[in-house]
């Protein structure tokens, strides 16, 4: 409920009204009687506040001369599924772990939840959920004996475990050292998100899941998402970043060139065009990024299209092939150096 002031079009008599945002209400003036109605504004939606829940300030890991991450930085959002992706051995891990404090950076900083690693990791991982990308599990427990340790680790409610043991069926009353790849796999879902973390930081954390129990993870993601959780997700499999992510973090020997959401990205690299002519390809004058694929030329344009377009109408097209940029070619664009 809401008040306003408002004066009477009759006899200027100033009063105040009631009512909630969009209502219309019947007003009457309490000195000359005049009646009327009055419509109080609806409310404009708030802005959701942007908080970031993880940042890095030119993170740094050296193995001795060998880099691992150099100048890393990147921000993470409360509520935002983050791809971080590169092939294997491009820096993720190594980032992944020195966030969660198993390395200790060589330089910069890093927080996580506005708490600094170096001085906060213990009370930092008590709101993180963490699936490694190699998962060594305690072959000698079963399922149940495995997820009770970490259970008691935590001290704190198992509240999504009922969902997660629907979702991700494993026989508890197994052995690990008897379950398969993908069974381990599962387990190592679930033991992290069964607290209900703020935060799940994943390394490849669908390998060695079929492609059924792979939708059925990313269902699972984007219903955490719906919750206001937070997910760094880090991968090189390229339509499943498309896919879910928000936004994704290319890594390459690693440095961190590319951050942006995806759709973003796609648009700023502009339009890949394929023409083939029934001229000799030499003869067109492309832009630079012009190459010569058998019989057919492949470059890439941003806002110019119209320009490139026109110019080709003056040859005789065979065929002609004009595309967005897929994740997967902008991958290739900065793995090939053309950054």
């Amino acid at each position: 409920m809401i008040q306003k002031s408002i004066m009477c079009p009759n006899c200027k008599n100033k009063f105040t009204v009631e009512g909630n945002p969009g209502e219309k209400v019947r007003i009457t003036c309490p000195k000359c009687d005049t009646s009327g109605y009055f419509y109080f504004p609806k409310e404009k939606p708030t802005s959701k506040t942007e908080v970031t829940v993880i940042e890095t300030k030119n993170l740094s890991k050296f193995y001795g001369k060998i880099k691992g991450i150099e100048n890393l930085t990147l921000s993470v959002k409360k509520g935002e599924i983050f791809g971080f992706l590169g092939p294997n051995g491009a820096g993720k891990t190594t980032t992944i772990r020195t966030l969660l404090g198993y390395l200790i950076p060589t330089s910069g900083e890093a927080l996580i939840l506005g708490k600094n690693i170096k001085d906060n990791i213990v009370n930092i991982k008590r709101n993180v959920g963490y699936i490694p990308g190699d998962l060594n599990l305690y072959g000698h427990l079963t399922g149940k004996q495995f997820l009770d340790y970490f259970a008691s680790l935590r001290n704190t409610e198992m509240t999504l475990l009922d969902e997660l043991l629907k979702v991700f069926d494993v026989p508890l009353d197994r052995r690990i050292k008897g379950y398969s790849k993908g069974m381990k796999q599962k387990l190592g879902i679930i033991q992290a998100f069964m607290d209900d973390p703020e935060i799940v930081i994943m390394d490849e954390p669908t390998s060695g899941l079929d492609p059924l129990l792979q939708q059925k993870f990313y269902d699972f993601l984007l219903d955490q998402k719906k919750k206001d959780k937070t997910m760094f997700f880090s991968s090189h499999v390229l339509s499943e970043v498309d896919k879910i992510c928000d936004r994704i973090g290319i890594i390459r020997n690693g440095n961190l060139v590319a951050l942006e959401d995806v759709e973003t990205l796609k648009s700023k690299m502009g339009k890949i065009i394929k023409v083939k002519i029934k001229e000799p390809p030499e003869l067109f004058k492309g832009p630079k990024n012009m190459k010569i694929k058998g019989e057919w030329i492949e470059f890439v344009t941003n806002e110019d299209i119209d320009y490139w377009i026109k110019l080709l109408a003056k040859y005789t097209i065979v065929d002609l092939d004009i595309n967005e940029f897929s994740l997967e070619d902008i991958f290739i664009h900065y793995y090939e150096g053309q950054t």
